[in-house]
């Protein structure tokens, strides 16, 4: 504005002073202004697609303890990625969706398979003529000495069911001999072990996963007046998560007043008013079932199967902590009237071993 006013010689030299201040400020403000476009674009995408590539400047996405996250940048770039990954996450099921089961990071999507089942495969030919998955599971742990009653039990299940017993005793090919039903079904055997060690090892909820149902029976009921289907239809039909099948009131043994058969309908969820039963949110007046016949749904056993401790034996006392698996256990358990058993309470495992002269005790 004053150049005009100042003599020529003076006028050259501003110039010259602006064209210099002009030469070192321009890169100065060029790298500025890169900074500020990098951190605009990196605030623009999500967390989840950093690359999972570890560099000496930024924490490696992939891992909390990168040691690239001890540098300074590191540290305040964190906090950055871990609002931007909330926010992703908040406002995009997708990334929930995609993300992978434990272990399985390394694996492309479209080959990931985190569940399975228990039915048998064809060992030759097309596995699209492989039979389907069946709707519900039959668990049972054997002896050979009981195998009239274990065929009794299998022959009141449908083809809907898939049949995995549990062998104690080291008997299992000899069940093929006599019932052809054996040859499709599942044989574990581990000696002297009971159902719940079973249980815990070979049922693991990504295992039972596609089954509705999971029975986890002993092999001492009489079942003459039980049928597999029309008991399920019963449970559907009252929203029971876990149930049991009404005990015979003439017959067998019987622990627990809750468990004995009523005559007043399909279905009975308490025993409150009984003698034994003054209080009806206590247990064993509601929200119990016995260990020897339980009847889980899938999410239910999700949660049992976790509570299962690893050295727990006969299971004694377990069922009084069922209960914890269901959002409303005065609802949500019930008794089974119209399809009832006999339970016999046969000592088998007395057998495969000394008892308490080998110091066993009770779990």
């Amino acid at each position: 504005f004053f150049l005009p006013f100042l003599p020529a010689p003076e006028a050259e030299a501003v110039i010259d002073r602006y064209r210099s201040l002009r030469m070192r400020l321009v890169p100065v403000l060029s790298a500025l202004a890169m900074v500020l476009l990098g951190f605009v674009l990196g605030f623009s995408f999500p967390a989840s697609m950093t690359p999972n590539l570890q560099c000496g400047v930024l924490p490696w996405s992939g891992s909390t303890n990168s040691s690239s996250s001890d540098s300074f940048l590191g540290r305040l770039w964190a906090p950055l990625l871990r609002n931007s990954s909330s926010t992703s996450n908040a406002t995009s099921g997708i990334v929930n969706v995609a993300r992978k089961p434990e272990g399985a990071g390394r694996l492309p999507p479209g080959i990931v398979v985190s569940e399975s089942d228990l039915h048998l495969r064809r060992l030759w030919g097309s596995p699209t003529k492989d039979t389907p998955v069946r709707k519900y599971l039959l668990t049972m742990a054997v002896g050979y000495k009981e195998r009239a009653n274990v065929n009794a039990t299998v022959q009141k299940f449908s083809d809907n069911f898939d049949v995995v017993l549990f062998h104690y005793d080291g008997h299992t090919t000899e069940w093929d001999d006599e019932f052809q039903w054996s040859k499709e079904a599942v044989h574990v055997s581990a000696r002297k072990q009971t159902k719940w060690w079973f249980a815990k090892r070979f049922l693991h909820p990504s295992i039972v996963a596609p089954y509705d149902y999971v029975f986890l029976w002993d092999e001492d009921l009489g079942v003459d007046n039980f049928t597999a289907e029309a008991y399920i239809d019963i449970v559907k039909k009252h929203g029971l998560e876990i149930s049991q099948p009404g005990l015979d009131a003439t017959k067998g043994h019987k622990a627990y007043d809750v468990s004995v058969k009523r005559n007043s309908g399909e279905v009975h969820k308490t025993d409150a008013g009984g003698e034994k039963c003054p209080d009806v949110h206590q247990r064993p007046c509601s929200g119990f079932v016995e260990v020897m016949a339980p009847v889980f749904s899938r999410d239910a056993w999700r949660c049992v199967w976790h509570m299962i401790q690893n050295d727990l034996v006969h299971g004694w006392g377990l069922d009084f902590n069922f209960w914890r698996c269901v959002d409303d256990p005065e609802e949500q358990f019930g008794i089974v009237d119209t399809q009832y058993v006999v339970h016999h309470a046969v000592p088998t495992l007395r057998d495969q071993g000394n008892g308490e002269k080998q110091g066993s005790r009770a779990k």
